[in-house]
């Protein structure tokens, strides 16, 4: 009997060990403060009672102080440091940190500031606010002058963050939230415990990175949107324990998790109805998760993209949970392992087709693995800091600083470098052990002057900071500045070992700077920045460097929270002849002429969260990234962008030769525009293209088979971005080149091509009415000076615009209207259509919708069944276009005949649905039809529907796939001929035939 008592009690005492919930108070020494002493910046503003009226107390309010002391950092800097001492700080309302002000704690313990019980306003949640909540902190663009709107932190908000400091909602609060951070760039929130008790949530919308965060409580630790602008969320060393519905509730948020913790909570990551995520987690740990451990939404969609590997369970009866079928995917026993789960569109190898398939892999456990061990190293102690300004260096941006700064690192292994602009002329070299350290890279730089002669002249690389071969370096918190015009600069060459760290370095030039106020008694300044020179066109000293950042002859450790954006180097980052394990997180390489990344005979590196964007003036040819003679690679989370703006066809974003067991996971190759890449994946060697412009998983290995296309007739190629296609009662094909203002005819009778029409107005999408004519949807843009009435021209953006980002940023002040020719006459028979209230034509022949629409707003469902109240009349008089702003964006028609459905695709969420069509043109009843969708559908006679994406896949009436027709390049429109069983197909380049059965 004794002996089963104490088998019992130690039962029960393994059990408190290995489940009892800690309180929030047990932190296991994680939670120590970064700086533990105070770090002396001129330019610094210090939140101290010998400064502002304050104490520290935790019962003295000093929210207006605060404030005061962040305004005075933007007034004064326009960028810069609040260092905040050691202390408990009281608050009652919101603080809002503008763009490039930094908040940093500093002393033994972290300061911590807390949102006082029954804070007035935290109490009922604002119907009109994104998040239905309150802030304690609100990341802002700007600060709003009184009466003004919140201006949000958005897609240019770089620079900000909230380091070293906890964060705590005392009770009284219910909608109180310690964060808002829509943030972009080099904005982060790192070293903070948020106590959240009974309010909302740590964090609403995220931004850039987050590092050693922790959540205690709440409903949500974090709850989110997509961020800005569309990037992904890197989070390394994450804890969530105790919230009340999920640790993460999210929508297209791009999360990136490494090295997560989540205890004692029913939903570790939950994703919302209807909306997708691309979700990767590695070295995670789940413990007591008592519901579904992940909720997935859009199951077998491509834009859904979850991948998980060394996932820990403990007590997590349910993995994974699907919102549609209410499937579930269970556990293995009381400890188990997932090794490997991805669920999303997979291709096993370079010729694999593309399959929608869920893999987990699970082994039980007997024992709960301790943590993974972290790969980003602490910083050195405190006291052995050495302040570079104390030493000599003057950081004016004028006075050379290289002696000092090379002096420094020669004598001591830890320099600290306070805000300031460092001229250097020669190379700086760090010693095995250097460590430099900033706190604000647009604050503190390393600049060389234009035409520095080290750096001029013809030569081979040459670096402005060099990491010593091998070592242990950390380099962060600065930002390396190569100008404009030195050929032979390399901002910086990386050859450090596996140990050392790389973070919070901003490699400036282009895109992204920041100056400061001028002062009362300086000359107006130069127009600075990417387009200050040439400004009407190309600058001729864009790519006229070397690379930025180059790592090369065994170079590696940690990267993190890097941007790369300078138009002046060849590549942002240039990965060379290097083997060392290293793992790259949240790298932003953008808007340059020719290559955004390069990695040659690299291997053993896991590259998290790599963002690629081209912008227009520069970087429409640019290669986003390559991949040479690589092996054991993974890319997890990969997103690649052209901005809006961009008017021109690009062939490939990753073009790809000689990889060995290279596997991308979680792969969004998309744009706002039609000219979205055309492929994501080139491999030069086998001469395979890589269709799905979104997916979750693709395996490259040095043993791949062939690919072939069906047997399609190409008819006609050569052109640039072929799309729009149609066909008339003859059998006529007709189709177009919007940027180079083109409509081609392929003639039925005489099987041959001819160029119908080349008029000054974009042709945007064709149709032909009942009589043959032929219609152009086209874009026209009122010439300044040009009077209607004797007022200018002028086009507004309709309501039905707000729904769509393709409506910002410059696509505005344009009409989209309608003509009609007579291919037998066209130069003779131009006219513009003529409007007409919509349901004024009863019945209409047929209408005619835009045959995809991007709605990134997330409206797609309500606006594809909204009443247009105008409409174009074609000359047959009974063929109708409703007057829908997406057609300005849409690439093909599609003819809505009434009584017949009308299939169109969710382009933004990728799938096709189906509608009802009224004999007055109206269209109603959506219904999902197909998770597969891009610019056009066809139907054959049979009801079969035909589905552009990628290749193009064959559905039957009830939205069963039966057939893939695989042709040798990615469509862009479809249409049936004259018989019903002829498919036409434009390509980027070309026209084809295929004989259906």
């Amino acid at each position: 009997m004794r002996r089963n008592i104490l088998i019992a009690t130690f039962i029960l005492l393994a059990q408190a060990v290995c489940f009892a919930k800690p309180g929030i108070d047990n932190k296991d020494g994680d939670g120590k403060s970064v700086y533990q002493a105070r770090l002396d910046d001129p330019d610094a503003v210090y939140f101290t009672p010998g400064n502002f009226n304050i104490k520290a107390d935790g019962k003295t309010d000093v929210s207006d102080a605060l404030q005061q002391a962040i305004t005075e950092v933007k007034t004064k800097y326009n960028f810069g440091i609040v260092f905040i001492p050691e202390g408990k700080y009281l608050i009652s309302k919101t603080i809002f940190i503008p763009t490039a002000v930094r908040l940093i704690g500093y002393g033994k313990n972290r300061p911590q500031i807390i949102l006082g019980k029954n804070s007035p306003g935290f109490q009922v949640a604002d119907s009109t606010d994104k998040g239905k909540a309150k802030y304690m902190f609100w990341f802002v663009s700007n600060l709003s002058k009184p009466g003004e709107q919140v201006h949000d932190a958005g897609a240019s908000t770089f620079y900000s963050s909230i380091n070293n400091i906890n964060l705590k909602i005392e009770d009284g609060n219910p909608v109180a939230v310690a964060m808002r951070a829509h943030f972009a760039q080099h904005s982060f929130v790192a070293n903070v415990d948020v106590s959240i008790g009974n309010g909302k949530a740590g964090m609403f919308d995220v931004g850039n990175a987050m590092n050693n965060v922790r959540f205690f409580g709440g409903q949500y630790g974090i709850y989110t949107t997509k961020p800005s602008p569309g990037w992904q969320f890197m989070m390394v060393d994450t804890y969530f324990e105790g919230q009340r519905e999920a640790a993460i509730k999210t929508q297209e948020a791009g999360l990136t998790i490494v090295r997560l913790q989540a205890k004692n909570v029913p939903t570790v990551i939950s994703i919302n109805p209807n909306y997708h995520e691309k979700l990767f987690m590695e070295n995670c740990r789940f413990d007591k998760v008592s519901g579904p451990a992940i909720i997935i939404s859009n199951e077998e969609n491509a834009f859904n993209q979850i991948s998980l590997k060394n996932i820990d369970c403990r007590n997590v009866p349910i993995f994974a949970s699907y919102r549609r079928s209410r499937k579930q995917t269970a556990g293995n026993g009381l400890i188990y392992k997932v090794k490997r789960f991805i669920d999303g569109l997979q291709m096993d190898s370079l010729t694999a087709d593309p399959v929608y398939k869920t893999i987990n892999e699970v082994e039980p456990l007997a024992v709960f693995p301790e943590p993974v061990k972290k790969d980003i190293p602490d910083l050195p102690a405190i006291n052995t800091w050495i302040n570079l300004k104390t030493l000599g260096a003057k950081g004016d941006g004028t006075t050379d600083d290289t002696k000092v700064i090379q002096d420094a690192i020669d004598k001591y292994p830890t320099i600290y470098v306070p805000q300031g602009w460092y001229r250097v002329s020669e190379t700086i070299k760090l010693k095995p052990n250097t460590a430099l350290i900033g706190l604000n890279p647009i604050a503190t730089q390393f600049i060389i002057a234009d035409n520095t002669p080290a750096f001029g002249g013809f030569g081979g690389p040459k670096a402005l900071l060099e990491s010593a071969k091998g070592g242990q370096n950390i380099l962060t918190g600065i930002g390396l500045s190569t100008s404009a015009d030195n050929p032979r600069a390399v901002a910086c060459k990386w050859m450090s070992g596996e140990n050392s760290y790389l973070n919070d370095v901003k490699f400036i030039g282009g895109h992204g700077g920041l100056e400061r106020p001028a002062k009362a008694d300086e000359p107006k300044k130069e127009r600075t920045g990417i387009y200050s020179k040439g400004y009407n066109g190309a600058d001729p000293s864009w790519d006229t460097q070397y690379w930025s950042l180059w790592v090369t002859d065994g170079g590696g450790g940690t990267f993190m929270n890097i941007w790369s954006a300078n138009t002046y180097a060849t590549d942002g980052a240039y990965f060379s002849n290097t083997s060392t394990p290293s793992h790259v997180y949240a790298l932003s390489v953008e808007h340059h002429v020719r290559n955004e990344v390069r990695f040659n005979n690299v291997s053993n590196f896991n590259v998290y969260a790599l963002q690629l964007e081209e912008e227009s003036r520069e970087s429409t040819e640019c290669q986003p990234l390559e991949v040479e003679d690589c092996s054991n690679m993974v890319f997890a989370n990969l997103y690649m962008f052209r901005v809006i703006r961009v008017n021109k066809p690009a062939p490939y974003s990753v073009r790809e030769w000689g990889g060995k067991n290279v596997e991308f996971l979680n792969v969004h190759n998309y744009s706002q525009i039609k000219y979205t890449t055309t492929n994501p994946l080139y491999d030069i060697n086998n001469n395979i293209d890589v269709r799905p412009w979104e997916f979750a998983s693709l395996l490259i290995d040095d043993k791949q088979g062939s690919t072939s296309a069906d047997k399609v007739n190409r008819l006609a190629t050569g052109f640039e971005f072929a799309n729009g296609i149609c066909t008339d009662s003859k059998g006529n094909i007709y189709f177009s080149e919007q940027r180079m203002k083109r409509i081609y005819k392929w003639s039925a009778a005489t099987h041959t091509i001819s160029l119908l029409a080349d008029y000054p107005w974009e042709p945007e999408s064709l149709a032909c009415d009942k009589n043959d004519n032929l219609l152009v949807i086209f874009k026209y843009v009122p010439k300044p000076g040009y009077l209607v009435n004797g007022k200018p021209e002028e086009f507004k953006n309709p309501p039905d615009a707000s729904g769509t980002s393709f409506s910002g940023w410059g696509n505005s002040g344009f009409g989209t209207l309608v003509y009609s020719i007579d291919p037998n006459n066209p130069d003779e028979t131009i006219q513009m259509l003529k409007k007409a209230p919509m349901g004024s034509v009863n019945p209409v022949y047929k209408a005619l919708y835009p045959a995809h629409r991007w709605r990134d707003y997330h409206d797609f469902n309500t606006i594809s069944v909204a009443r247009a109240t105008e409409c174009f009349v074609a000359p047959d008089g009974v063929t109708i276009v409703p007057m829908v702003y997406d057609l300005a964006r849409s690439t093909a028609l599609a003819a809505a005949w009434p009584g017949k459905p009308l299939y169109t695709t969710d382009e933004y969420d990728k799938r096709t649905v189906s509608l009802n069509v009224s004999p007055d043109g109206y269209v109603s009843d959506l219904k999902y039809f197909a998770e597969r969708g891009e610019f056009d559908t066809a139907t054959d006679n049979d009801g079969n529907v035909y589905i552009a994406d990628g290749q193009i896949y064959e559905y039957n009436s009830a939205g069963k796939q039966i057939n893939v027709i695989k042709v040798p390049e990615r469509p862009t429109s479809l249409t049936f001929g004259k018989d019903g069983k002829t498919l036409y197909v434009t390509s980027h380049n070309s026209l084809f035939e295929v004989k259906t059965n």
